[in-house]
């Protein structure tokens, strides 16, 4: 049985970046559904943490796992969740893009303390503005 660890950054925003998730108790109870929906599904979310507009997840991958197949469980099952529990007073929908770098097992630790201050983060920078930031210091070019 081969041994795999490969840990993958997933970043994703609610529908045209709308701050439905306004509230810190409607993003615990979301973060902690997402986690607890991706374990029975065979998905590792090793953290799991955002803001009202957004969302990270740190992932660890297993062999027959795609990036493209864990977002898709992961969005389109908590969107359903969201709305029928009426954790929002609007429709809510994720944005059908999404964002995922791989990260070395040697700074995971790092990862793992960026997504936890989410909060005070996002207090001094918007999410927009990160996002544009960082695709203009690496120079990826977003992928359609």
């Amino acid at each position: 049985m081969p041994f795999i660890k490969i840990y993958i950054h997933i970043i994703w925003s609610t529908k045209n970046r709308y701050p439905f998730l306004r509230t810190k108790e409607v993003r615990e109870m979301l973060w902690q559904h997402i986690k607890q929906n991706a374990k029975e599904k065979g998905i590792f979310i090793d953290f799991i943490n955002g803001y009202e507009d957004h969302c990270h997840c740190l992932v660890s991958l297993t062999g027959n796992q795609t990036i493209q197949k864990i977002v898709q469980l992961i969005k389109g099952e908590s969107s359903f969740w969201i709305n029928k529990q009426r954790l929002c007073p609007e429709i809510f929908e994720w944005q059908d893009e999404y964002f995922a770098v791989s990260v070395s097992e040697s700074i995971v630790d790092k990862v793992r303390e960026y997504i936890k201050n989410q909060e005070e983060h996002h207090s001094k920078k918007t999410f927009q503005h990160e996002y544009d930031e960082f695709i203009s210091k690496y120079g990826f070019e977003e992928q359609r």
